[in-house]
């Protein structure tokens, strides 16, 4: 009982910080003004602190008000939010989800789930931007954004949640195959035509199962910054590649493709979800994040 009451005092507390008076306080909550500041008395007599200095014509927080404000707000917050998702559950998420995605990502990653979704959601409007250009979250008020990214994206106060966690690898089609020299290991591919997506020509770097590592610059046959046509150009045989696995996944499976090193990786390639913070986040928007995270982890 006696934490209830307490929990309650720094609710009527925040609230009464966020609305700068008891007198707004007490409008917003309809409570008389008398029942919030005694409250917040009985508190500052609890924490031993004055929080607020206060008279009939000012209300200023004390340093120990500033610092205490902070973490309580936090406090609340978390409680408004599991409010907001609770309500969720109970209720049809409804209203617009702006989302940003590149090409590769709206094409083999979007492409069936945002249709899921809205069949699941009538009620919910999703708006797709696709674009491979830098998107700002915030000042273009995109809701998610979604990219690929092979380095770990830098901090930028945004919650990054993984979607998709995909290998590179090495292909090449029968055709060339059939024609080239064998392939055992990575340094073996400096005798092979490559299909770069380095327009830098960097080399292509390796690592097997057991740690070891290889790099290695094939001739260059073909380039092109674009992951469509690179599949494009490998399966008339023009060399070899590389790819995402999953973005190869059908043609590796049909056997228009073939994974000339399988016992070894080109490194990786990460899918992320970027959105604001989860405090104050509409549930459509929470909606459409879950769902997009369970969806691909499956």
């Amino acid at each position: 009982m006696l934490l209830r009451q307490h929990l309650n005092d720094v609710f009527l507390f925040v609230v009464a910080v966020e609305h700068q008076g008891f007198s707004a306080a007490a409008k917003q909550l309809n409570l008389p003004k008398s029942t919030i500041s005694k409250r917040v008395a009985i508190l500052e007599e609890k924490l031993g602190l004055i929080l607020i200095h206060r008279s009939s014509r000012s209300f200023v927080l004390s340093e120990a008000g500033i610092l205490f404000y902070q973490h309580a707000k936090n406090a609340v917050d978390e409680f408004r939010y599991a409010e907001e998702n609770l309500l969720m559950q109970q209720q049809e998420p409804s209203g617009v989800v702006r989302l940003s995605a590149s090409v590769p990502v709206a094409q083999y990653i979007l492409s069936d789930c945002l249709p899921e979704l809205a069949e699941r959601y009538p009620k919910l409007m999703l708006q797709l931007e696709v674009t491979d250009r830098y998107v700002d979250v915030m000042n273009e008020n995109f809701d998610i954004v979604i990219r690929s990214h092979f380095k770990p994206l830098a901090d930028s106060g945004l919650i990054q949640r993984v979607l998709t966690h995909d290998k590179i690898i090495a292909v090449a089609a029968p055709s060339y195959l059939t024609e080239a020299a064998p392939i055992h290991r990575p340094n073996d591919l400096a005798q092979h035509q490559g299909l770069w997506s380095d327009l830098q020509r960097n080399p292509w770097h390796f690592q097997h199962l057991n740690g070891e590592q290889q790099s290695v610059w094939p001739n260059v046959r073909f380039m092109a910054n674009e992951s469509e046509m690179l599949k494009g150009a490998v399966k008339r045989g023009l060399g070899i590649t590389l790819l995402p696995e999953n973005f190869c996944m059908d043609e590796l499976a049909n056997g228009s493709l073939v994974n000339v090193l399988p016992e070894w990786s080109a490194g990786g390639v990460t899918t992320s979800l970027l959105m604001l913070t989860r405090r104050g986040l509409l549930p459509s928007v929470s909606i459409t994040a879950d769902f997009l995270v369970e969806k691909l982890k499956r």
